[in-house]
């Protein structure tokens, strides 16, 4: 197992950022590695971010203005090669057909609830862990 894993978190607020990493803490099982985070607040920044490698995981925020999280999902499942798994942010339970649109692998509503949010991101990490073995 790699020592650390590096998640990239999208929104254009601050505050989600800022929830997504106290949510995670520094190991969000014991079983995953110890997570790194990227903070980009622009899809351009997302997309040179991915276009260096090395991303583990993204979490994205479907709310985050000017493009949706789910747009930028679906968008980098279609552009970028060995695309990372995705953790949707979504505002509404009921929005959970947009994240299968979207393509992304899992996805937990807003605020982010700090058990949902380490369990379904330790659950991509143990993915990405077993499909890179």
């Amino acid at each position: 197992m790699q020592p650390t894993a590096t998640v990239l978190v999208y929104s254009d607020d601050s505050t989600t950022r800022e929830q997504v990493r106290l949510a995670a803490g520094r190991r969000p099982a014991p079983d995953v590695p110890l997570v790194e985070f990227v903070e980009c607040a622009t899809p351009d920044a997302v997309l040179a971010e991915l276009g260096k490698g090395g991303i583990d995981v993204c979490v994205f925020d479907g709310e985050a203005v000017p493009m949706g999280g789910m747009g930028m999902c679906r968008q980098i499942k279609d552009e970028v090669f060995g695309c990372p798994p995705v953790l949707l942010l979504m505002g509404r339970p009921q929005d959970a057909w947009l994240a299968t649109w979207s393509r992304a692998d899992a996805a937990v509503t807003l605020p982010v609830d700090p058990v949902e949010f380490a369990s379904a991101l330790a659950a991509l990490l143990r993915q990405k862990r077993l499909v890179g073995a």
